[in-house]
C-alpha cells in the first residue's frame, strides 16, 4: 500500500482503539442498555432520512442488526459497566474473528483448512489464559458477556456476509435501524424508568460532558469516520493487505487505558493478549478468518469477496 493508505489504516485503527475510552465515559452517565439505543438512534435517524437501503434481503439486514448492533454492543456495554477493564474489552472483542471461523463451520458448511485450525485453537488458548488470569483477582462474568458480545459480532459477521451487499457502508449504516427499540425496551425493563429519567435529567450538566463527548466519538469518529475509511481501503486493497491492521485496535486500547485510566494488565493476560493476536494473525494468513474492524467487512468488513469477510467494528468495536 502507498504510505499514505498506510497512514488511513493506522489512523483506523487508533480511531478503534481509543473508541473503548469513549464507552467508558459515556457509561459513567448512561446505563448500558440505554446507551446502546441511543447510539445506534443517532445514527438511524438520518440514515433513514438520506442514506438509500441496500438492496439485501431484510431478513439478512436484520440479523446483521441483531448479531453485530444489538447483540454485541448489549454484552459489551453491560460488561464493561460491571467493571471489566477497558484494554482488555479491545482485545477480547478480538473473539469475534475465531467465533466467526468456528460458525462459518458449523452453519454455512466452510471448511477450516489446517492453517487457520492451528490459529484458531492459538487465539482459543490465549482467551482463556486472558479469562483464567482476570477471574483470579476479580469476577468472571463480565469477562465472560464481553466474550458473548464478541460472539454476536460472530453472527453478524455470517449475515452480512450472506447479504453480499454492493455497497457495505450502506449496509453497516441501515444496521443502524435494528438495535434501538429492542434495546430501549431491554433499557425500560432491566434499567427501569427511575433510573433512565435520572440519568438524562443530569446529563445536561456540565459533569456530563465527557459522557456526551464519548458519544459524539463514538458515532462521529468510531463508526462513521473509522468505518468509512475502512471500507474505502478495503475496496483498493485485498483484504489480507488491510485486514492485520485491525490487530493494532486492542494494543491502542490497552495502551490508551494505561495511560489514561491506570489500567496495567498482568503478565497472564498479557501473555494471553499477545496469542490472540498472535493466532488471529497467524489464521488470517490463510485467507479465511474475518477481520475485526466494522466494516471491516471487506469489499467492512467492495474490497470484500465472498467466501472473505472481515469482521466489522463499530467496536466498536467496535468496538
Amino acid at each position: 500500500m502507498p504510505r499514505r493508505h498506510v497512514a488511513l489504516a493506522l489512523l483506523t485503527a487508533v480511531l478503534w482503539g481509543v473508541n473503548f475510552l469513549a464507552i467508558h465515559a459515556s457509561l459513567a452517565q448512561f446505563p448500558p442498555f440505554l446507551l446502546v439505543a441511543l447510539r445506534f438512534a443517532v445514527i438511524a435517524v438520518p440514515t433513514v432520512l438520506l442514506v438509500p437501503r441496500p438492496q439485501v434481503p431484510w431478513r439478512w439486514l436484520l440479523l446483521y442488526g441483531l448479531g453485530f448492533g444489538t447483540l454485541q454492543f448489549l454484552f459489551l456495554y453491560l460488561g464493561m459497566s460491571l467493571g471489566f477493564p477497558t484494554g482488555l474489552s479491545s482485545l477480547v472483542l478480538q473473539a469475534s474473528a475465531p467465533f466467526t471461523v468456528v460458525l462459518g463451520a458449523v452453519l454455512l458448511r466452510e471448511r477450516i483448512g489446517v492453517h487457520a485450525g492451528l490459529g484458531v485453537a492459538v487465539a482459543a488458548t490465549g482467551l482463556a489464559l486472558v479469562g483464567l488470569s482476570y477471574g483470579a483477582d476479580a469476577a468472571v462474568a463480565p469477562f465472560l458477556l464481553v466474550l458473548l458480545g464478541a460472539l454476536g459480532w460472530a453472527f453478524g459477521n455470517l449475515a452480512s456476509r450472506q447479504a453480499r451487499a454492493e455497497r457495505p457502508l450502506h449496509l453497516v449504516l441501515w444496521m443502524s435501524i435494528v438495535p434501538p427499540l429492542p434495546m430501549l425496551a431491554m433499557s425500560l425493563v432491566f434499567e427501569g424508568p427511575a433510573r433512565i429519567s435520572d440519568a438524562l435529567a443530569t446529563s445536561f450538566t456540565t459533569e456530563a460532558l465527557p459522557a456526551w463527548a464519548g458519544l459524539a466519538y463514538t458515532v462521529l469518529l468510531g463508526t462513521l469516520l473509522g468505518s468509512g475509511i475502512w471500507v474505502w481501503l478495503m475496496a483498493r486493497h485485498p483484504a489480507g493487505t488491510v485486514a492485520p491492521f485491525s490487530m493494532l485496535v486492542p494494543v491502542v486500547g490497552i495502551l490508551t487505558a494505561w495511560l489514561t485510566l491506570g489500567e496495567r494488565p498482568g503478565p497472564g493476560e498479557l501473555l494471553g493478549g499477545a496469542l490472540v493476536i498472535g493466532g488471529v494473525l497467524w489464521a488470517s494468513r490463510a485467507g479465511r478468518m474475518p477481520r475485526v474492524g466494522a466494516s471491516p467487512t471487506s469489499d467492512v468488513r467492495r474490497g470484500r469477496t465472498p467466501d472473505r469477510e472481515p469482521a466489522l467494528v463499530t467496536a466498536e468495536a467496535e468496538s
